[in-house]
Order: C-alpha cells, then structure tokens, then sequence
C-alpha cells in the first residue's frame, strides 16, 4: 500500500481508491523499423515494446491518421516516435506509404516532423526523451519564444524533427511559410500531444491552425499524418477528427502497459485547503517522498511551497513552480525535479503537462481543477517508476467539489468528460480565415480544410472590409499581419499591462475579458503574494498603473447584467408542469457599476464606490430554463422571494456544470430573472463565457434533468442553514451574492423537477 501510516487513519479521509499493480503485454518490433532505429532504442534500455506502442506505430507508418488514449507513463511517446524515426532519423529512412515526387523535387530536404505541445516545458521534455531514444545523428530541435536566431535558421533549414507549440506554429512558422517551404513541404508527421487539452474556445483555435498548417503543406506537395495523443481523453478519435477535419480517425485505447500500486483519497480539509496541503507536503517530504501540491493560482503556489519548507524538519528542499518564471529557472527547477534534488514542489497546472518525473511519489490536488480529465493527469503524475503511489484530493469549499466528494463514483468510476470545440465558431473561424487568405488567397476549394461555412464566413468578412473578395477568390489587402489579431488563449485581445507607478516596471498582464473586475480604478491587485492599489486605470492604452500598498482591505466589484435572446436553435418541454428548457443565440451585456471595500481579516463590507465604466456586450450561446407561474404555485414564493431562488439555483447549477461538461465555473455565466423581457416569465440563463460559444451550454441542454436533480441534491444536502460558497454563494457574483434563498431555491428546483420530496 502507498499511503503511510500516519496518514492511514485520518478522519479527514472521506473516500479512497486502490489500484492494484499490473503486469504488461509486450509485441514483436515492427518489420518496418529500420535496424539502426532498433538498436538505438534497445541501447536506452527498452527490449520489447508494449503492444499498444506497436498497435499505434502499424497505423501511423500505413498512413493512416490515428489517436491513442492510454494510461500516463504508458509510453505513447515511443509508439509515435517509432515511424517518425524511421521517417527522418535513420540512415535507411522506411516511408511506409509511397510518397509523390513533387514534394521532394520542391524542397530537396529529407523527410520531417513536427510536435504540437501546449506547454513549454512538455515540448522540452519530449526534446529530451527524443534524444534519448534515437541515433546521434538526428537532427532534432526545439522551437518557441526562447529560441535564438540561430536556433529558429536551424529549425528551417535542417532538423528532421521540430518541437514547438501551436502559438509558435500560428504566429511564426505559417505566416512566413515561404521561408519555412523546407520543413512544411517535406512534412511526413505532426504529433499533437494532451490533446483533450485543446477544448472550448482554445481548442477551436489550434483546430484552425492545424487546418491552415495542413492547407500550407498541401500547396507545397506534402499531405502529413497526424498523431493525437491523450492519457485522459474519451474518445480521442472524436476529438481528433474535430482537431483535423477528417472523419477516419484510427484509435488506440487498451493500455498494455504494467502499472505501479497507486492509491487516490480524498480529503475533506478540517482548516483551509492550503493549509492542509501544505501540512500533508512537508509531511510526504520528510518521509522522503517525491511530491508535487497542484494548487489553483500563482499565488498559492507561492505561498504553500513557502509554507511547507517552514514545516519540513529535515534538510529536503520545497519550491514553487508557475507560469511567469524566466526560461532559465524553470529550466532549473524541471532538472531537479528529475534529478531528485527538489523533493517537493508547489505547482499550478504549469507541471500538469510538464516534465516526465520519472521518481514522483506522490500527488497533492488542492481542490478540483475543473474536469475529470484535468484531475487523472495530475493525478497521473505520480507512479511513473515502478514504486507504489499516492494522491490525495482535497476538497474546496465549493458546490462542485462539495457535490463530487459526497459521490466518489463520480470521480472513481466515471469515465473522464469528452472534449468539446467547434471549430466552425465563426468569432474564431473568422480571424483565422483572415489569416489562411493573407497567407494564401482563399477559394471555395478550401472548404476541404474549413468546411461549408466557409464562403458565408469569408463573404461576411468581405463585407466588414476585412477580406477582399475578387473572382478568384478572397484576398488580404491590408499592411498588417493577420495572426496579430489572434490570440489563441484569449478571446479579449491584448492584455492589459500592470505598472508601477514609481518604477514604470510591469509587473504583470491582465486579460481585458477580466480587466474592469480586476483592475478598476480603486481596485485591489494582487500578485506574487503581494498587494497593489490601482491608481489609474486606461483600458484604451491597455494599461492599469498601481502602487505598492497594505490598505487592510480587499475589493469585490458590483456589476449589471443582462441576457437577450437572439434565436433559440432547440427547445423542449421540462418535466410535466409546463416548463421549458432551450438552447440558442444570446446577447450579453455587463457593466461594472462600482465595487465593495472588505475588511481583508473579517470580510465585512467596509463601504460602497460608485465607478462609470462602459457597457460590454457578447454574442456568445446559452442554455435557459423558463418557468411558467404553473410550476410555482402552491411554494407561497413572492416576487422578492422567487428572485432569491432563481438567483440562488443559478450560482448552484453554474457550480456544478463542470460535473457533466469539460469546463470550470470561470468558462461559463449566467442570469436569472423573475419575469425576462423575451420569454415573460421567471427564466435562467447559463451561457458560455466566450464569444461565439464554446459548446459547454449545448451540453447543459442535454443533460438538463441529470443537472438539476444534482443542483436540488446539493441545496438538500449541504449543511450550512442559510448558504455558503459549497451551495449557493458563488464568488464571482456581479451582485455580490446579494438576495440569495436557499430553501426557496431548493423548493423551486424540486418544483421544476416535480419532485414532491
């Protein structure tokens, strides 16, 4: 058993898991893979591959499009790289399917690669395990913003295999593709790694990138393979037909790795998240376990790392690990987590898809991180070696860690979510388009990679002037590049700069989707642990000025909203009393009006200010319930009190969405009214938080019953008398949780579900 005996008995265990140790299945090596190949892999200690390793290598070296979904640690690495390099490492390169000569009479390069990583630091560690594995000879290199001139030539002109991440592939590589013809046109094979990773709004944009990466090869002759690998996702061949455009997607699912003892609890924390996770980090780290405390914000990484080493009582070293870190000290940290120097570390998701640990022990999750998928490959990051393992999963104060906690099976024995993206979301599509056309002019033709909505996308961006549209297709007429009105991860534009006011230093970004909550005139900013008072605020500058301060209060913003219905694509009847639960096109419109001083030890309201900020509206999509007076009659609700249970009912379904769709509470929003002006009845609204939308509303309205009978469990079973951030107090509430009823929100919902308990 991994869990220790000091840990064994604890009352704050409310559930665990056991994974018993498994034995693997090995294969024969191909026929196909060149000797030089086999001998370099044998050299690193692998005699015989797993039998899903070969399965996924027979597909890719046939041609065939292919996504494998297996385990952490399972070796999916090896099972791509096997024709890869027997494409571009060996000496005596095997193509497996013939390939036409006019790509080789356009570029005169060897065969090549390319890998498609989300983070930084995977890209490397797959650099590294490359490296490892091949003849000396292969000329592999790493691609992003920290590459020198001399490192990007060397990329373009003679590596047979590129490591690199979409953002670098969409900002640098296909808007100077010309200069790229080398690599592109002799393209063989793309690998997109933790593909459930591209989801929502994200995943929408690498699906664009991949389809005018792939239009670009096709233009200089090459027609890649494309390998999706996941450890987490369901289905991966849905999500990579989604990611591709293709309809055949061949997949590989039956992990026939061996598996190391690994036991999950979760853990109902008796003070504070943090605090429990930092006593249970010092406590693994003295006991000489290799831990890793995933916890949700910077600052917390910050400050549990620091905690912990004041609590280890030995000489074992703790650190923190997340985005903002220079190149050189996140490389520095990555290799004493690999050497075992660094026995303990404090992370944000940055390490989720980081380094290969081979020697991690353990595994701290301080709070759900929002989807199954997300919580099994960090859980995933312990057992890697063949030494027994150990996660524990602390719950938060929250509706949906609450929910999930009270239904282990939920979390033990459900399969993890299946990632949503459109990736014909016109708001993403249409940059992009933008893009493909100042790269290479569009033509209807190109509907093979943007599918049939092209013409309608690319005509609306003729008429906004943005394309030109001539005979022979639509064309980029201005001066500036395309590519720089996208960017993948936001949805609002550039960011904002935070600047102190007596250096001129930016000591961070903001994203302007978050910008007026966050750093409004009076606002308090916090980053890195420490606290700064915004002075100045000059959205149109993209600029927030702040000055170092300890006022000994913090700051909630106070909001307006609204949601207007602009069509409804589906609708059906809820329950048997008339209530209605649709689906379709809304417009949103929210105004921060002014925030709440709060005493920063007691959280008391301390005054209110007034701000005069400008309306910000959205097209995006949305789910609604409307409930007509029949549903309410007989639960003595007046108007006062019905806006309270919609209100309340609302924050508890937006909590628990992420049960039944890959999403957090951050992606989505919601409304609720007791008589809305476009159905003229008590109606509420979940929408998706993006643009355009990102799927997560249409998943509510399927699962709309299974949802709200969790809501009404929820509203039951908490133990609170009156609310609290596990049921009905949401923290991201524009009306700063103002006029919430949680018995009257519960009566409503068993009302809507006609439920006479």
């Amino acid at each position: 058993m991994a869990v220790p005996g000091w840990l064994e008995d604890d009352v704050r265990i409310v559930g665990r898991h056991h994974r018993p140790a498994s034995a693997g299945t090995t294969a024969d090596w191909p026929t196909w893979l060149p000797d030089d190949v086999r001998a370099s892999v044998t050299a690193a200690g692998i005699e015989r591959p797993w039998a899903h390793q070969v399965a996924l290598a027979e597909h890719v070296f046939a041609g065939r499009h292919a996504a494998i979904s297996t385990g952490t640690a399972s070796g999916k690495t090896l099972g791509y790289l096997l024709p890869l390099m027997a494409a571009t490492a060996s000496a005596t390169p095997r193509l497996g399917v013939e390939v036409t000569g006019v790509r080789a009479k356009l570029t005169r390069r060897p065969h090549t690669a390319l890998y498609l990583a989300p983070t930084k630091a995977l890209a490397h560690d797959q650099y590294r395990a490359a490296r490892h594995l091949a003849p000396d000879d292969w000329l592999v290199t790493s691609l992003d913003g920290d590459s020198d001139q001399a490192e990007r030539r060397f990329a373009r002109e003679h590596a047979r295999y590129v490591l690199t991440n979409p953002d670098m592939l969409h900002r640098s590589v296909l808007p100077n593709h010309e200069r790229w013809a080398p690599l592109l046109g002799s393209l063989r094979y793309v690998v997109v790694d933790e593909a459930h990773r591209y989801r929502g709004v994200f995943g929408a944009h690498v699906a664009n990138v991949l389809r005018r990466l792939r239009r670009i090869c096709a233009s200089l002759g090459a027609d890649p393979t494309f390998v999706m690998a996941s450890a987490t996702a369901t289905r991966a061949d849905l999500t990579a037909a989604r990611l591709i455009g293709e309809d055949e997607i061949a997949l590989v699912d039956d992990d026939t790795s061996p598996h190391a003892t690994r036991d999950v609890l979760l853990w109902q924390p008796n003070d504070t998240v943090p605090g429990d996770t930092a006593w249970l980090l010092a406590h693994l780290v003295d006991e000489g376990r290799q831990t890793i405390a995933f916890v949700p914000s910077r600052t917390q990484a910050e400050l549990i790392a620091l905690r912990a080493q004041d609590l280890v009582t030995g000489t074992a070293k703790v650190a923190s690990y997340r985005a903002g870190y220079l190149a050189d000290d996140r490389r520095n940290l990555e290799a004493e987590l690999q050497s075992g120097g660094l026995t303990g570390v404090a992370s944000t998701n940055a390490l989720e898809l980081g380094i290969d640990v081979a020697g991690m022990d353990a595994v701290l999750v301080a709070g759900f991180p929002g989807t199954m998928a997300a919580l099994w490959q960090q859980v995933g990051r312990a057992g890697r070696g063949r030494r027994d393992a150990l996660a524990v999963v602390l719950a938060r104060e929250d509706p949906l860690d609450a929910y999930l906690f009270t239904h282990p099976e939920l979390i033990f024995d459900t399969p993890v979510e299946q990632t949503v993206l459109h990736p014909a979301n016109a708001h993403v599509m249409g940059p992009h388009l933008a893009a493909a056309a100042q790269e290479i002019p569009l033509t209807e033709a190109d509907q093979r990679w943007f599918g049939p909505s092209l013409v309608t996308v690319a005509d609306a961006l003729a008429a906004q002037q943005v394309l030109r549209r001539r005979p022979q297709g639509w064309f980029w007429t201005r001066p500036d590049r395309a590519v720089d009105h996208i960017d993948l991860r936001s949805m609002g534009g550039r960011a904002l700069d935070i600047i102190e006011v007596d250096t001129g230093r930016v000591i961070g970004q903001v994203d302007p989707g978050a910008a007026d909550r966050t750093v409004h005139p009076g606002a308090v900013y916090l980053h890195q642990g420490e606290q700064w008072l915004v002075e100045d605020y000059l959205p149109e500058e993209h600029q927030a000025w702040v000055r170092s301060a300890r006022p000994g209060w913090f700051t909630q913003p106070r909001s307006l909203s609204d949601v207007r219905i602009q069509r409804v694509s589906r609708s059906r009847p809820f329950g048997d009393r008339g209530a209605t639960v649709h689906v379709g096109d809304v417009e949103t419109t929210e105004q921060v009006v002014g925030y709440l001083r709060r005493d920063e030890v007691t959280h008391e309201v301390w005054d209110q200010t007034p701000l005069d900020l400008p309306e910000r509206r959205m097209r995006t999509r949305s789910m609604w319930w409307t409930i007509p007076a029949a549903v309410v009659e007989g639960l003595d609700l007046d108007a006062r009190l019905l806006a309270g249970a919609a209100h309340a009912a609302e924050h508890t379904a937006i909590g628990l969405l992420p049960v039944f769709a890959p999403c957090d509470r951050w992606d989505i929003g919601g409304l609720s009214t007791v008589t809305h002006p476009d159905t003229g009845c008590c109606t509420i609204f979940v929408h998706d938080g993006h643009p355009g939308g990102a799927g997560f509303a249409e998943r509510g309205f399927e699962v709309a019953e299974q949802w709200l009978a969790a809501t009404a469990e929820r509203l039951q079973t908490c133990g609170c008398e009156v609310g609290c951030p596990a049921c009905i107090v949401s923290p991201k509430c524009g009306n700063a949780n103002q006029f919430l009823d949680k018995a009257a929100a519960l009566a409503l919902v068993r009302a809507l579900l006609n439920d006479p308990n």
